[in-house]
């Protein structure tokens, strides 16, 4: 039993009670954090969009976003996975490198776009593909345990002034608050999978992000469901 003294505010343990130390699990967290996988691999089976027809419409969107921008001819696409996005701004002519860590989406992406660069490889700080004009990320950063790799690794690949367009699902409170009236809360939040969506960003923590690393004038377009139920929400910010 503990007993506890408020004049003296001390413990005492009973005996034979063990005691731990938190010097001996400091090194036992070190090495399991150590072991643990950085990427498990995303099986993609196709090169048509992620997540269907709505993914076919966001791809859209991004398309369209990126060539509103002006002096844009080098693009880097971190996350591509199948390289969906990335084939179809090669088709305009931009000069783009996509960059993923599953094995199988780099497969996909070399066979669908021959004459297009792809990199399989992390998204992190040791990425070094050289300084483009434009980065972009479709629905990725949501999926990163450390989503200031993305954004650390989009700032080193871009030029002086360069610019930053990176999509995310919305969320705010009054979606939110319809996720959970209509009793979807389980299925929106589940944890009951393995990987998928471990970050949920509203406008201003994406915003704080973003502008922690360095960007500064942003801007953000939506798309899908009524105003302030979106789907999606896109960051345009310039380095």
């Amino acid at each position: 039993m503990t007993k506890f003294s408020r004049k003296g505010a001390t413990t005492q343990r009973k005996k034979g009670k063990p005691k731990i130390h938190r010097r001996a699990v400091a090194p036992l967290r070190e090495k399991l954090l150590m072991t643990a996988p950085a990427y498990t691999e995303f099986d993609w089976q196709t090169e048509a969009a992620g997540n269907g027809e709505s993914g076919e419409k966001l791809t859209r969107v991004f398309v369209e976003l990126v060539k509103k921008l002006d002096d844009v001819k080098s693009i880097c696409d971190l996350g591509c996975g199948n390289g969906h996005i990335t084939g179809r701004l090669a088709a305009l002519g931009y000069h783009i490198t996509g960059v993923d860590a599953s094995a199988t989406g780099i497969q996909i992406a070399q066979r669908a776009y021959p004459d297009v660069e792809f990199v399989h490889a992390l998204i992190n700080r040791d990425l070094n593909l050289g300084q483009f004009d434009l980065v972009i990320s479709s629905d990725v950063i949501e999926h990163l345990y450390r989503p200031s790799d993305l954004l650390d690794t989009a700032a080193s690949q871009l030029k002086p002034g360069g610019q930053l367009l990176l999509g995310t699902p919305y969320h705010g409170y009054l979606k939110n608050l319809v996720v959970a009236a209509t009793g979807n809360m389980d299925a929106h939040f589940s944890a009951l999978h393995d990987g998928g969506h471990i970050k949920f960003f509203s406008v201003n923590t994406l915003s704080k992000l973003v502008r922690a690393h360095g960007f500064d004038d942003l801007r953000f377009t939506f798309y899908g469901r009524a105003t302030w139920l979106w789907k999606n929400m896109i960051c345009h910010a310039r380095k």
